[in-house]
């Protein structure tokens, strides 16, 4: 293998600026150098041949076949006081100023140690009530996201990593309205990525046109707190019990809707979280509520959550592409996801938390996100249109591979290691998705128990597939065979770089004077619908959730732009997000255009 095994320019700036480790010694000269300091440090946990261990990491790393997270990519294996996790949720925002302030601190203290943070805004008492304990006036969870923005801020200007965020904030809430409108402008808390917490209640109430009430919990309020009086029962963000909240006022549930789905055909935000789904899906729905995500969503997580992501570039595993005898190799995915779990699962033992409840909360469900990248590619290689039924099927059977090897891998670590902490056989097997899982599955962790509570989750992968020699990222469709694309520099400037599609530029290596077949598709190429369909397809086989993008050409009907939602809800996926080009959030990846500021450009992306 060359020590320097990148075919693009942009592919070695990404590992000598954000991965290689050059402070102090051992000096990094090559990425193999990076690969055996990641291999040699996540193998280090290991009581028994921790050296054998090392090579089999190593074997996974090279040639880009497994893509850890960036920060592990960054961090495994350095003295530095680093998390080797992407992000965290943090805990609850408790409603008062010591509990605010206390909270910006927990997320300044992790965010300085290089992880992306994700907060429910829900608990904070809207604007213009008073407060049940000291009577003041409350201004509202919008306005102290703008403090956690001016906190990142500082932050960046002091060298840290480039900060990202996610906040959520319930469909029910009073100040709904505003938060819906909060980045509508330019500059407009521009390190968060918004989400709001949508229910089967409220898309019932859509769809029926009925009222819908905004409420608050009564324990917030003051006696005198202006209301019709109707006092009805919610479960309020993390609590697992229905609490008496009071209606504020009502709107109509339609109408709300509608204000959503401007805000984000517009301007891009916010995204909506199916936050039933999220819970009734989730392997540890026995204890513990979720209504927060990671920032670009794929890791929904309960308070001090984190996420433990990796990623198998599917380019790296197409036999004989662009011929009649293109496959993938199932058996050497499956080989690669075996390895790739107890690395993933070593990081948790391996990694520095911020907090001590960062730790007890990750060590004791030892929650894993193993996806996939180069998807878009690996379809072009084996000669399929990525928005044809057999691509669907082929995205479908991989990721089944993934899921059902990471689960039978993890029965096999608890065999050898031990359990979850927080496992309980009975509950643990009468959670939906365990229940969609091939019998031998549900037998092996019945008899054995399982490691790892949950263990798929599909990530952006932006930067770590731009190191990997450009192939697209995630489950998304190529965006461009050639283009030019500018890049954030350490010193805040931007470089612009050429670039060129993976499986194009093979193409190109084999047959430069052919025509493109019909199967190279991009992003533009693919309906907003072929991508949501695409999304579906693989969230059968996917515990957590998916980041995923869905590209929405200027001219998109508002009508049709509805019922991406509509069908997404139905489709049973755990979130939406969409772009369409705009004036504040600009064009993505566009030549001569701002950089994008959106939640899964590499910008705004926690590596």
């Amino acid at each position: 293998m060359p020590n320097h095994p990148f075919e693009t320019d942009v592919s070695a700036y990404i590992w000598d600026s954000k991965y290689r480790y050059r402070d102090g010694e051992p000096y990094e000269a090559t990425i193999q150098d990076t690969w055996q300091r990641v291999a040699t440090g996540v193998a280090s946990v290991e009581s028994t041949d921790a050296a054998g261990w090392a090579g089999h990491f190593l074997d996974i790393l090279q040639d880009f076949r497994f893509l850890p997270g960036g920060r592990i990519l960054a961090g495994a294996g350095v003295p530095h006081e680093v998390t080797l996790f992407n992000c965290f949720v943090m805990g609850e925002i408790e409603d008062s100023m010591d509990g605010i302030f206390d909270a910006l601190k927990a997320g300044a203290l992790t965010m300085q140690q290089g992880g992306g943070v994700g907060y429910d805004f829900s608990t904070l008492r809207p604007q213009g009530v008073r407060a049940r304990r000291v009577g003041g006036i409350a201004s509202g969870p919008v306005s102290f996201m703008r403090i956690w923005d001016a906190m990142c801020d500082t932050l960046l200007s002091t060298g840290a990593r480039r900060g990202a965020m996610m906040a959520t904030l319930r469909c029910d809430h009073p100040d709904i309205e505003r938060y819906i409108e909060a980045k509508q402008h330019s500059g407009a808390l521009r390190h968060f990525n918004l989400s709001v917490q949508v229910t089967d209640a409220f898309m019932e109430a859509v769809k029926q046109d009925t009222d819908w009430p905004l409420v608050f919990p009564l324990r917030g309020l003051h006696d005198d707190v202006a209301g019709d009086d109707q006092i009805i029962q919610r479960v309020w963000s993390n609590q697992r019990d229905a609490e008496p909240c009071r209606v504020l006022r009502c709107v109509q549930a339609r109408d709300l809707w509608d204000r959503i789905m401007r805000a984000t055909y517009a301007y891009a935000e916010p995204g909506v979280l199916f936050v039933d789904q999220i819970n009734r899906m989730n392997n540890l729905g026995y204890r513990e509520r979720i209504s927060a995500t990671n920032p670009c969503g794929e890791i929904p997580l309960p308070p001090y959550g984190a996420c433990d992501l990796g990623s198998v570039n599917l380019t790296r595993f197409v036999r004989d592409p662009f011929t009649s005898r293109a496959r993938l190799d199932l058996a050497d995915i499956a080989k690669t996801v075996a390895v790739a779990v107890r690395l993933m699962d070593n990081i948790i033992d391996l990694s520095r938390y911020p907090l001590p409840a960062q730790q007890d909360q990750e060590r004791g469900t030892r929650r894993m996100g193993l996806g996939m990248t180069g998807l878009a590619d690996s379809l072009i290689m084996l000669g399929l249109h990525y928005a044809h039924d057999a691509a669907r099927q082929q995205a479908a059977q991989v990721m089944a591979q993934i899921c059902h090897t990471a689960y039978r891998t993890s029965i096999d670590l608890a065999r050898e290691k031990g359990t979850f902490p927080c496992f309980d056989k009975t509950a643990y097997l009468n959670s939906p998705f365990v229940q969609s899982l091939p019998t031998d599955i549900q037998q092996g962790i019945a008899q054995t128990g399982i490691r790892n509570s949950h263990l798929t989750a599909i990530a952006p992968t932006g930067t770590i597939s731009l190191l990997a020699n450009n192939v697209s990222s995630g489950l998304e469709p190529v965006f461009d065979f050639s283009y030019r694309r500018k890049i954030l520099q350490p010193d805040g400037s931007y470089q612009e770089y050429a670039l060129s599609d993976y499986a194009w530029r093979h193409w190109q290596a084999l047959q430069p004077d052919e025509p493109l077949p019909d199967f190279f598709v991009d992003a533009e190429s693919v309906s907003p619908d072929d991508q949501l369909q695409m999304q579906a397809a693989i969230q059968t086989y996917v515990d957590n959730a998916i980041s995923k993008t869905i590209n929405v050409p200027v001219d998109y009907p508002f009508a049709k732009f509805k019922s991406l939602y509509h069908q997404a809800h139905a489709l049973g996926l755990k979130g939406c997000t969409t772009f369409r080009p705009n004036p504040v959030t600009g064009e993505i990846l566009s030549a001569g255009q701002a950089p994008a500021r959106h939640c899964c450009s590499i910008d705004r992306e926690a590596d």
